[in-house]
């Protein structure tokens, strides 16, 4: 591993212009900034761009904690490349060479790491910028030269008041067993608010929790609980070898990084059946689709025995975007949540999956609330625009009739408090 230490010394203050304009609310989450035919990207700072030559991957890092971005991503034949609520910015820099991703990026791995990621061509892998914070990291290969993108992960873990969630998120922690499901698109805030909710176990009880991720990303101390964290690679082989042996480590919570496949599915409703409350996290977007995705990565002769386990067993899915607000920089959660209450049970257990949406819609009492509803009132309190809330809704004819119950579409709402 090289061990050339990192820079300390002050940012220059050229790096980026700390005054680069956030992007419109009503921009897409993830969209780069808009570029005029024949133009190049805007990028962020002025003056020549500066040098590569015997860049640190740190300075770069240090401009993605000072601006709050978060991600980085390094790639040949491009500058470096920011996500700043959402947007994609470039730095003044000069764009890298493979030859200079590399360097940059083997420095801050092992000589195991740098074997591993010659074989498999994949590495995950976490990094730590003195004094300052940690970043999620997967290194890759791109047209045959080295690239990586990297996740800033804060130092401090965030309540589930301050990231806007609702407050039965942390009702759900209470709950004794079952299968709690946190879903939505890559980036839309999924570990944050899972490291939340755990957060909110470990200063709240006194249990055994076992987390297992790829790769760790927040640091849970030991407070009213005990926490283990065990990372892919490094502490198991695989998410459904950490599961096999986690049920003979006298857990109470487990939290599964993420179901990947048909073992790691069935293992974590097997745990929620024998009497702990799982956490997981799905790529999907909505309750239905989520249950449907179990379900379809077993064979048909398994699939009617696993929609009665998971009818059982699961207690509530939340599915998660993050959207730009409209008021100015920063991004907020929408959030659809999802009850286990016996009528959802019924449907899951008779293959009734659609008209989950529906029933969701009927249930507010039960603190359910739908993708749609949520934007809903995320419009009406003037957090969000309306053009984002049709671009991220699930059904636009429903969100636009919701709308005209208390307003017209189009024109800005009354204020309601945020």
């Amino acid at each position: 591993m090289n061990q050339n230490p990192p820079p300390t010394g002050p940012i220059p203050a050229n790096l980026v212009n700390a005054s680069t304009p956030p992007p419109s609310a009503g921009e897409a989450s993830g969209a780069a900034e808009p570029v005029a035919a024949g133009e190049a990207p805007k990028i962020a700072g002025a003056g020549a761009p500066k040098t590569l030559e015997d860049l640190h991957i740190d300075e770069l890092l240090h401009v993605v904690v000072d601006r709050n971005c978060s991600d980085l991503h390094i790639s040949s034949g491009v500058e470096p490349v920011i996500r700043e609520d959402g947007a994609l910015k470039r730095l003044n820099y000069e764009k890298f060479t493979p030859q200079q991703t590399q360097r940059m990026l083997y420095e801050i791995v092992s000589d195991e790491q740098i074997q591993r990621f010659e074989t498999t061509l994949e590495l995950d892998f976490s990094y730590q910028l003195p004094r300052r914070a940690r970043f999620r990291v997967n290194l890759y290969r791109d047209r045959g030269a080295v690239a990586a993108a990297f996740r800033l992960i804060s130092s401090r873990i965030p309540t589930c008041k301050e990231l806007n969630l609702p407050p039965i998120l942390e009702q759900l922690t209470e709950r004794p067993r079952g299968l709690i499901l946190v879903t939505g698109p890559t980036g839309s805030g999924k570990s944050t608010s899972l490291a939340a909710m755990i957060n909110f176990i470990n200063m709240n009880s006194a249990v055994h929790i076992i987390t297992i991720e790829d790769p760790i990303e927040y640091l849970h101390p030991h407070k009213l609980s005990v926490i283990n964290q065990r990372e892919l690679g490094s502490d198991t082989k695989s998410f459904s070898n950490a599961l096999r042996a986690c049920l003979r480590e006298d857990p109470d919570v487990l939290l599964v990084g993420e179901m990947r496949d048909t073992e790691t599915i069935a293992l974590a409703i097997t745990a929620a059946e024998t009497g702990h409350l799982v956490f997981a996290t799905l790529h999907t977007n909505n309750a239905a689709e989520s249950i449907d995705r179990i379900i379809d990565v077993f064979p048909p002769g398994q699939q009617e025995q696993i929609r009665v386990q998971l009818s059982n067993n699961i207690v509530a899915i939340v599915a998660q975007q993050l959207l730009p607000r409209a008021s100015g920089p920063g991004r907020v959660p929408a959030n659809e949540i999802m009850i286990a209450s016996p009528a959802i049970r019924n449907l899951i257990r008779e293959g009734k999956t659609h008209q989950i949406p529906s029933m969701i819609q009927t249930s507010a009492g039960m603190g359910m609330v739908s993708m749609d509803q949520c934007l809903r009132d995320l419009y009406m309190k003037g957090v969000i625009t309306l053009e984002e809330a049709l671009t991220r809704c699930q059904n636009i004819e429903e969100l636009k009739k919701m709308i005209n119950l208390t307003g017209q579409p189009g024109q800005a709402p009354p204020q309601r408090g945020r």
